[in-house]
């Protein structure tokens, strides 16, 4: 075990997350969250990690831990992390070791790759991405901070995805094509033109 870590949010992405961090050696000293539920903490407390309190509370205890945001929605992630930025350790990357990473690949402060992601060779990876089980991203592909892909999206060859953007479950963004920010490609939709920024597209084709 190395340098233990606070993951920061209680629901689904966080729990995920403490198994994340676990598989790729990393203790987790606890999750601070502003307001889990009774289902969420019983939850925690099965896997054995204990619960910190909110987040304004855990700053002012003065901790030097590293933290992660295993929060799903972008905009908020975006909001946490700069709060986190200001007053706590830096945060690092959780790669999953049943991820597999081509060549020459970077993966930015505080992101989190699941067990089962494929990411090929030449890839750009922002700051607190999420990449959850099953998501595929092809070669030269850039990522911009606080992005998730979600489960069994694929994103194609040399598509650029701008920073705070969603690729809902299951969807395909062809090759070469760019996906703004602050936007969502939705569930099962297929991607085959650029998207701007601050749209939902869904669909097939999307639209």
């Amino acid at each position: 075990m190395t340098g233990g870590l606070v993951v920061v949010g209680a629901g689904g992405m966080g729990r995920e997350t403490i198994d994340v961090a676990r598989a790729a050696g990393r203790e987790v000293v606890g999750v601070v969250d502003d307001g889990p539920s009774p289902a969420d903490l019983d939850r925690l407390a099965r896997l054995g990690v204990a619960y910190l309190g909110d987040l304004d509370g855990w700053l002012s205890s003065g901790s030097t831990a590293p933290w992660v945001v295993a929060v799903g929605d972008p905009a908020l992630r975006r909001r946490l992390a700069a709060r986190l930025a200001a007053g706590a350790a830096p945060a690092p990357a959780l790669v999953h070791p049943e991820a597999t990473l081509g060549s020459d690949v970077l993966v930015g402060d505080g992101s989190i790759v699941c067990a089962g992601v494929r990411v090929s060779t030449h890839v750009r990876l922002g700051r607190h991405d999420h990449l959850l089980a099953g998501a595929v991203v092809g070669h030269d592909v850039v990522v911009g901070d606080h992005v998730s892909i979600n489960p069994g999206a694929v994103v194609s060859g040399t598509v650029h995805v701008g920073a705070d953007t969603m690729i809902g479950a299951g969807s395909i963004v062809l090759q070469q094509l760019t996906v703004g920010a602050r936007s969502v490609v939705a569930a099962g939709a297929c991607v085959v033109r650029d998207v701007t920024d601050d749209v939902v597209v869904r669909g097939v084709p999307a639209r």
